[in-house]
């Protein structure tokens, strides 16, 4: 499960960067009209790698999985492959509202599908397990969902609100989470 998801965010990141296009003409102007569109990639890269790391540590607590693990898995994988299409349309559009609003409809969605297979992982391994000790009141988990939807909300009065609030939630989780490391590192 691991190595595939590997894969598949592999493949995310790469379409990602297909959509940066190159611009007409050699002079430092032409890049002017790309600066949407390259902010955008750089956000959704970031997120991309938050994912990738923060689904990474959780899957090293996991000691097997069952269907419902996997059908989460691919639930999660879906709404990250979907972060390509609606980069792109942000950034082409110069954040307009509605691009802005559903940016912030995948990412909310991303971040529901991630607490679905985290529940999953919980409700198999059970509540004496490594991910369930590391996870504590996941704070974090917890307030990304309601920031996304208060910046969807705010797309349609002010999307540099809204682009600064999943800023925001992006850098909350850029910063090192080290709950699932440190029980990984007491367990051995």
């Amino acid at each position: 499960m691991e190595a595939f998801s590997d894969g598949v965010i592999a493949i995310i990141i790469t379409i990602l960067v297909l959509e940066l296009k190159i611009p007409h003409g050699g002079t430092l102007n032409d890049l002017v009209p790309l600066i949407p569109v390259f902010l955008s990639y750089v956000l959704s890269f970031i997120y991309l790698g938050i994912y990738w790391n923060n689904h990474h540590h959780i899957l090293q607590t996991v000691t097997k999985t069952n269907g419902k693990i996997l059908w989460a898995n691919l639930h999660l994988l879906f709404w990250l492959s979907l972060l390509p299409f609606v980069t792109g349309w942000m950034g082409e559009n110069h954040f307009e509202p509605m691009p802005v609003a559903l940016y912030g409809i995948v990412l909310l969605l991303a971040a529901i599908a991630y607490f679905i297979l985290q529940t999953q992982i919980l409700k198999f391994e059970g509540k004496d397990s490594l991910l369930a000790k590391a996870l504590g009141k996941d704070t974090k988990g917890k307030m990304s969902p309601l920031l996304y939807a208060v910046a969807i909300a705010c797309s349609f009065y002010n999307v540099w609100l809204a682009f600064g609030i999943y800023i925001f939630v992006a850098l909350m989780w850029l910063i090192p989470d080290k709950r699932i490391e440190k029980k990984l590192q007491n367990e051995n």
